[in-house]
């Protein structure tokens, strides 16, 4: 019963879990990088966060289906020896590909309903940072199938993940610092994608919010 329980408060709140779990990956990569670690620490929180959005899916055969292909995508990632890894270059792809179906999911939970409540938001929210973050995976992975691809203050050179996750952020807020460019055709591509992708966003979530909101007003008028 207490495990039902568990299972139920949080499938209540499955994307406000989801929300702050991405926001704490987000947090975690400038203290990451300041405390010297690695980008290994960065990758158990992107699993975690990964995982998070695959428990949100919707519910059924293709939820079972989905996080089966999750579980077995991380544990790939990390049970495999390095050398394996090394001449797996989709595996990136593969969990930008999960990480966009869980968005998808997320914002067809926020569109769907004709009441916003918390919960919405957040699965809203929630579908914009996974954007985000599981862009920058694939960025790393272009720039390790094609090395490159991008310009970093000026040079080519390394392409950690950090600045990975960075540069999709800038380009999903369509910022342009400048400071990190694309270089290739591929990494132009999917800058463009992002960025196009991050507009539209906002401009449909927040005319479907506005529309919510007026359609709740006219409800409590009549």
């Amino acid at each position: 019963m207490k495990i039902d329980n568990v299972l139920k408060a949080y499938a209540s709140h499955r994307y406000a879990i989801l929300f702050y779990s991405l926001l704490a990956t987000l947090a975690a990569v400038p203290l990451l990088v300041a405390l010297g670690y690695d980008a290994k620490l960065l990758e158990i929180f992107l699993a975690l966060s990964l995982l998070a959005g695959a428990l949100g899916f919707e519910t059924g055969w293709r939820k079972r289906v989905f996080l089966v292909l999750t579980v077995a995508a991380l544990m790939a990632h990390f049970a495999l020896p390095q050398r394996f890894l090394g001449v797996m270059p989709a595996m990136p792809t593969f969990w930008t590909v999960i990480a966009l179906l869980s968005a998808a999911s997320a914002l067809r939970f926020a569109l769907r309903s004709t009441r916003i409540d918390a919960e919405h938001i957040y699965a809203a929210l929630s579908a914009y940072l996974l954007a985000g973050v599981f862009f920058g995976v694939l960025y790393s992975g272009v720039e390790h199938v094609w090395p490159g691809s991008f310009n970093i203050a000026g040079a080519k050179g390394e392409f950690p993940l950090f600045d990975a996750i960075y540069f999709s952020f800038v380009t999903l807020a369509t910022l342009g610092y400048g400071d990190l460019l694309p270089v290739s055709e591929v990494a132009r591509g999917l800058a463009i994608v992002e960025a196009v992708s991050g507009q539209l966003f906002l401009a449909v979530m927040i005319a479907r919010l506005v529309s919510s909101r007026a359609q709740t007003a006219g409800g409590r008028e009549r």
